[in-house]
């Protein structure tokens, strides 16, 4: 730390924000160098996760339709056995 830098700890309150964090959440992530590599910006980042989003959900709806079909088929096959 440079000399120049003058702080006043005597008026320093320790945790002021611990509270709310808990609260909040952090929003800061740290990405992996090779994952980073793959991203020109922040921006990138965060349309990338936006489309897997997206994708998460269309393929969530795929996939609770044909899972019920498939428990009730579970439920008669035991029912038989």
């Amino acid at each position: 730390m440079r000399r120049e830098y003058d702080f006043d700890y005597s008026r320093a309150v320790r945790g002021k924000y611990y509270r709310r964090l808990l609260k909040e959440g952090a929003n800061v992530v740290i990405l992996e160098p090779d994952v980073a590599k793959g991203f020109r910006s922040s921006a990138a980042v965060n349309e990338a996760l936006r489309s897997l989003l997206r994708m998460s959900e269309a393929t969530r709806r795929l996939t609770s339709r044909s899972s019920g079909r498939a428990a009730s088929a579970r439920r008669r096959t035991r029912a038989l056995i």
